[in-house]
């Protein structure tokens, strides 16, 4: 079943220079999350879930690896009228430049959109983790004959500076909106929420960017070449001339805009309980259907560890580690607080024994590594100790960045033996 009344729109995001150097060969949407996913796997799963299966992603900084894996993940039935849709910034007739911004993106899109029958399209961002039955917006929405409703969060007054923050009356219209308050407004800003969220003092409606907007007024609102981005010009603007309500969200929900929250939401997958829940059954994410073996895991004490396919495991230990696909481990390392993203390919015994490649793809033997995040296809030789930590300045080499601590391995980078970091 598809929903016909509905259009996905994701927002691929700019040159997501807070995550690099993730995204030093990548676009955003594409940074590999959970040690098998993709970020942009998170809104589209979202938009499967609650039957929207028509789907566009904005995007225009490094698409090729999006396209790539989009083109291989997500496949219809021939019959359906499902799609998802890759969209880069393109000259036109009517324009010649980049995306400016969020609703500029829209608007450069807009003649794609409408060649479909749709009567609310909604906008959301590509670089959040969360898990939203997007139906229940969509009804309030109708039910309160919004013309624009927009997801909100109940935060803490310590958050709140930090977000869009939006008032709302009795009715759940949004009367008001402020971008990033200093704490000495928030007094004026306390909305009414439930009462587990006034228990941990969550009283302030954050925007999550989240939109639904009716197809009539989103065209309408385009036609101005002027406003470039939703949550700076079009939201504001418009909630004193059509009625925009809050729609309140009180499950799991973060930003992963930097590499710190970026690090802190995938290592914590490796809780017991974890708040983002990958084995929900009626909330699936999906993603690549790789044909990848089991994990073969040797002598290792595993302690909090997730280990996606198909990887050779020989290390001492692992603790609260993210692994992902196909990665490698030598004997004798110690791998702990770390997201290895494992690699794109195996190498052959044959090369391996051949000794032609002086490094192997992974981690080698004897390591130390904390603190840490490893990208895709990195060769990390024995011996190397990488120990991140509050005690690092923020610094960048050839092979590495380090970020508020953490040690970001770059993608394909080649550390030799005996390195301390």
């Amino acid at each position: 079943m598809i929903n016909d009344e509905v259009l996905g729109i994701i927002l691929g995001g700019g040159q997501g220079s807070r995550l690099y150097p993730l995204t030093e060969t990548r676009s955003k949407p594409a940074v590999p999350i959970a040690g098998k996913y993709r970020l942009v796997d998170i809104p589209l799963s979202n938009c499967i879930n609650s039957e929207i299966k028509r789907m566009f992603v904005l995007t225009q900084f490094n698409s090729a690896s999006l396209n790539k894996h989009i083109k291989n993940t997500y496949h219809f039935s021939f019959f359906s009228s499902a799609f998802v849709d890759v969209l880069a910034a393109e000259q036109t007739m009517s324009s010649g430049d980049w995306f400016q911004g969020t609703a500029d993106a829209v608007r450069q899109s807009m003649h794609h959109f409408l060649s479909h029958d749709f009567e609310y399209a909604l906008i959301l961002s590509g670089d959040q983790l969360y898990q939203m039955d997007f139906n229940d917006m969509i009804e309030q929405h109708k039910k309160s004959n919004a013309k624009i409703s927009i997801a909100t969060l109940p935060v803490n007054a310590k958050d709140a500076t930090s977000f869009g923050i939006l008032k709302t009356d009795d009715q759940n219209v949004i009367t008001s909106f402020v971008e990033k308050p200093s704490s000495d407004l928030l007094p004026d800003w306390t909305s009414e929420v439930s009462e587990d969220m006034k228990g941990d003092n969550r009283n302030y409606l954050a925007s999550m960017g989240i939109y639904v907007f009716n197809r009539d007024l989103l065209v309408e609102l385009m036609k101005d070449p002027n406003t470039i981005d939703f949550g700076k010009e079009i939201i504001p603007q418009s909630i004193d001339k059509y009625k925009t309500i809050s729609y309140q969200y009180e499950g799991y929900w973060t930003d992963i805009g930097n590499i710190d929250s970026f690090f802190e939401a995938n290592i914590g997958l490796t809780d017991d309980i974890p708040k983002f829940d990958l084995y929900d059954n009626n909330r699936r994410i999906f993603t690549r259907a790789r044909i990848l073996p089991t994990s073969k895991i040797s002598g290792t004490a595993l302690d909090k560890a997730v280990i996606a396919d198909g990887c050779i495991i020989q290390a001492a230990k692992v603790e609260r580690s993210v692994i992902g696909i196909r990665s490698r481990i030598g004997e004798g390392s110690t791998i702990i607080n770390t997201y290895m993203m494992g690699s794109d390919f195996y190498e052959s015994l044959e090369e391996i024994q051949t000794g032609k490649i002086d490094i192997l793809l992974g981690i080698g033997k004897r390591c130390s590594i904390k603190n840490a995040i490893i990208d895709k296809n990195c060769r990390i030789g024995d011996d190397v100790q990488i120990n991140g930590g509050k005690h690092l300045a923020d610094m960048e080499t050839d092979t590495f960045v380090i970020k508020e601590g953490i040690v970001v391995v770059k993608k394909g980078a080649v550390i030799p033996s005996g390195t301390v970091i």
